[in-house]
């Protein structure tokens, strides 16, 4: 079956596994906290009023699928979403949710 973004089956596994890690609200919590800046594990964790060592854990999956990037200053480690790929693809999909559905024709 062709499809029209001309991606591989692997690139397709790749891909669900994104999807997979961003359905989860906490981790799209963290994700969405790191869109504009660089956040603190610590600002994170208290954001989403839940631990630190929470908090890594999932920045450590979203970290493996190149959604994160780190950048350690001194002791400690700021996230952001460095991939304007990824910012987009978030920007598109929250204004898609944030529209009004069409009316059904009769």
């Amino acid at each position: 079956m062709p499809n029209g973004l001309r991606i591989n089956d692997d690139e397709v596994v790749e891909l669900a596994e994104m999807f997979r890690l961003m359905s989860d609200p906490t981790r799209l919590k963290i994700i969405l906290a790191c869109l504009d800046a660089p956040v603190a594990v610590g600002a994170m964790a208290e954001a989403l009023s839940i631990s630190a060592s929470l908090v890594s854990h999932h920045l450590r999956l979203l970290r493996a699928a190149r959604l994160l990037q780190a950048d350690r200053r001194g002791r400690q480690v700021f996230y952001v979403v460095g991939d304007p790929h990824i910012r987009s693809m978030l920007n598109d999909m929250a204004d898609h949710v944030a529209e009004e559905a069409p009316e059904a024709e009769a």
